[in-house]
């Protein structure tokens, strides 16, 4: 049974620092800002196997450090996620979403509807871009 709710930013961390980062030292995946996000879960029966959180401001929201279990990459639990950050954000009268996408993961946003912008960067040895979807 899969079930996408709320859960407590401490509860993204392990999987965050497994997938996004894992050389790196834990405490270095939490964002400033995690006390004044939203944190969203999904599980298959009682496993986290997907996360995201999501920080709106004013008509737009930008959504971060989405990270899927490496062994349940492929299996459709991120997109289920992110649709469902999709729908929540029209719900919520949300205009623009966005996030600083890898540059490697961009095809998979782009069947969601997201486009690039000319907003690129690298951090961490990864090359990211803007990605937007209008809503």
């Amino acid at each position: 049974m899969i079930s996408i709710q709320p859960i407590e930013a401490k509860q993204a961390w392990p999987i965050r620092h497994k997938v996004m980062y894992p050389e790196k030292d834990f405490d270095d995946i939490k964002l400033p800002l995690d006390s004044e996000g939203l944190h969203f879960g999904l599980f298959d029966h009682d496993q986290l196997i997907s996360v995201v959180s999501y920080f709106p401001d004013g008509n737009q929201a930008q959504f971060r450090k989405f990270a899927t279990l490496e062994e349940k990459q492929g299996s459709g639990y991120g997109g289920k996620l992110l649709q469902f950050i999709i729908d929540y954000s029209k719900s919520a009268g949300i205009k623009r979403l966005w996030c600083n996408a890898r540059k490697n993961a961009v095809g998979f946003y782009q069947k969601y509807g997201f486009t690039e912008t000319n907003r690129t960067f690298n951090q961490d040895g990864h090359e990211f871009v803007i990605i937007e979807l209008g809503l």
